[in-house]
């Protein structure tokens, strides 16, 4: 449950959750995708698609990995095509240069190469917001290039994105929440 907790953020913008471990962060996110119940207050998106929640209009990257281990690369992708009803398969593997890995086993992967698969979904499909839970964690440099260019489009494109981190972000003007411990009860 949090309290006193007011935002909102603006096509084209960022804005990021900052506060200590465990000050609701990741639970702020999941209540925006529609993970977990709203028990007191609202939320709302202007301007958004009518029939469709707000959580069937994100892009939820959670920082535990969402891949299937016995499928291939390709076929988490092709997987989670078909689940978010399209998207282009070739355009997320380059998202995050994962062409050469498209055959190997997601079981195979190394951490940081897990953690650019589960991100490739945000090349997939364009969704208006994106929900990003410790993004950067795992990433090489060449990889975090690729994320902060990856969420500069989406962002030039007028999407937005909301991002709990505890590493700055390389974008300016970009907002911060922060949830300290007096925000969370």
């Amino acid at each position: 449950m949090f309290r006193g907790i007011s935002f909102s953020v603006e096509a084209g913008n960022l804005l990021q959750l900052v506060g200590p471990n465990g000050s609701g962060k990741s639970t702020l996110l999941r209540l925006i995708a529609g993970l977990c119940d709203i028990a007191d207050g609202s939320l709302a998106l202007d301007g958004g698609h009518e029939e469709l929640s707000i959580g069937q209009q994100c892009h939820y990257a959670a920082h535990q990995d969402a891949i299937k281990p016995a499928l291939t690369v390709v076929e988490n992708l092709r997987f989670w095509s078909g689940f978010l009803g399209g998207g282009n398969v070739d355009g997320a593997l380059a998202a995050f240069d994962l062409k050469r890995l498209e055959t190997f086993p997601a079981a195979l992967l190394s951490a940081g190469q897990r953690h650019r698969l589960s991100l490739s979904r945000l090349a997939l499909l364009p969704r208006p917001i994106w929900l990003l839970d410790e993004p950067t964690v795992g990433l090489d440099s060449a990889s975090l290039e690729k994320l902060w260019a990856l969420i500069r489009d989406h962002l030039v494109k007028g999407g937005l994105a909301i991002a709990a981190t505890h590493v700055p972000l390389p974008f300016p003007g970009t907002e911060k929440l922060d949830l300290g411990v007096e925000a969370a009860a």
